[in-house]
């Protein structure tokens, strides 16, 4: 919209406002041009008209006093004119973090935001904005000018907020998010890092001082690769579930997020990273890695994956191989009832869960030794499905057999995510 245009918008407006206030009080073009900020812009311009384009048309049109300089205008004291140098401080503040998105907020004195209600009481703040609306703007329109980031308004990499009264900028870096597929080749090894139950996490006699119940686990064994290449402060680890702590994760591996707070680093080298995890020989390798966001977390916390399982058990008792095969035949497709397993209890609500087997068959059978095969809806304790936890599990393979089993192994096979399962 031309200036030409702009005032003959404004005429009829000037004629209807009393002017006094801002005789009394001098504003800048800046602040003068943002009371009437909704107006000038149409399309015919796609910058628009600035908030001191306006102010200076209003004076032509107006005889208004107008501030020696910007630091003597009533209201901002300066700040409104002062976008650059605000601009290049936030610029050289970021310049230690890679991104390529970004926003701008601010802080203002109370002062100057109740001076700004004080002139639309007195004038009209129909057509206004606020002054931090046309400073984050501003600056933002500076800084894409410098470095040719982009303003993201949902969700940017870095948010630069100028505290304008300290003249000083505080960064807020969004978490870089990165999904994969795990695996686990030995057992022993937790999925994400677990505080020792005596300290938590403050070191003591028992955890020999680390502060963890275990050394390691699969998310430090990615975590530190990947804070290692991103500079990032830590990591935080979203799994499609977890398995247990003595089950070894195999096929395609378990889907993953791992979340770095606050990286310096956002395009960091995938594939270096799967081969220094794989190189490292600490028990865990991953896989299928790729840059994500937020939104996959919460699709991988949601997830509710059927699983494919190797079990491996101890039958203590007498039984026949025929009845075994009846009673793993008889589980196939069956709908279980679980009760919260004895050895999770104390940490998860005891409730009944009803959980379907999707799957079993019996893969061997040496001496008294045997080894299943089994598919099994998000949830089920494959465990308690074959040792039946006194009973907490029905039906189980040592209820219906009549005897006690003794795990001795267990492998996660395959987690058959949405892909596998058809869905979109």
């Amino acid at each position: 919209m031309t200036i030409l245009k702009f005032k003959e918008e404004m005429e009829p407006i000037i004629q209807q406002i009393d002017l006094t206030f801002i005789n009394e009080n001098v504003l800048c073009d800046s602040c003068l041009g943002r009371i009437f900020a909704k107006l000038g812009q149409g399309d015919t311009d796609a910058e628009g008209l600035t908030n001191d384009a306006r102010g200076r048309a209003i004076h032509e049109m107006v005889e208004l006093p107008s501030p020696a300089s910007p630091s003597d205008c009533w209201l901002c004291e300066g700040i409104a004119t002062d976008h650059p140098r605000m601009a290049d401080l936030a610029i050289s503040q970021m310049s230690d973090w890679e991104y390529d998105s970004f926003l701008v907020g601010s802080k203002f004195d109370p002062e100057i935001v109740e001076k700004e209600e004080m002139v639309w009481s007195q004038v009209s703040g129909e057509f206004s904005e606020p002054i931090k609306a046309e400073f984050n703007r501003e600056v933002g329109k500076y800084i894409y000018s410098i470095t040719k980031k982009d303003v993201e308004f949902n969700k940017p990499d870095i948010v630069a907020v100028i505290d304008t009264m300290y003249e000083s900028v505080n960064l807020q870096i969004a978490p870089l998010f990165i999904y994969g597929r795990y695996t686990k080749t030995v057992r022993g090894i937790p999925q994400t890092r677990w505080p020792c139950r005596e300290c938590l996490g403050k070191g003591c006699e028992r955890c020999g001082q680390t502060g963890k119940m275990y050394q390691t686990s699969v998310e430090e064994i990615i975590g530190q690769h990947v804070i290692h290449y991103s500079d990032g402060n830590d990591h935080k680890f979203h799994g499609m579930g977890r398995e247990d702590v003595d089950a070894l994760m195999k096929g395609r591996g378990r889907p993953f997020v791992i979340e770095i707070k606050e990286p310096k680093t956002r395009n960091v080298p995938l594939d270096q990273i799967m081969k220094d995890i794989q190189d490292s020989n600490m028990g865990a390798g991953a896989t299928e890695m790729r840059i994500t966001n937020n939104d996959e977390v919460v699709k991988v916390k949601n997830a509710r994956p059927e699983k494919q399982y190797i079990i491996s058990g101890i039958i203590e008792g007498e039984f026949s191989e025929e009845k075994l095969k009846e009673v793993v035949v008889s589980l196939g497709g069956k709908i279980i009832e679980q009760r919260t397993p004895t050895r999770v209890k104390h940490r998860r609500a005891d409730k009944i869960r009803k959980r379907q087997i999707k799957e079993i068959s019996l893969l061997g059978l040496s001496g008294n030794i045997m080894s299943l095969a089994v598919t099994a809806e998000a949830g089920t304790y494959i465990k308690e499905l074959v040792h039946g936890d006194d009973g907490r599990t029905q039906p189980s393979i040592a209820g219906e057999l009549g005897v006690k089993v003794q795990i001795q192994e267990l492998d996660v096979l395959e987690i058959l995510d949405s892909k596998e399962l058809g869905a979109e």
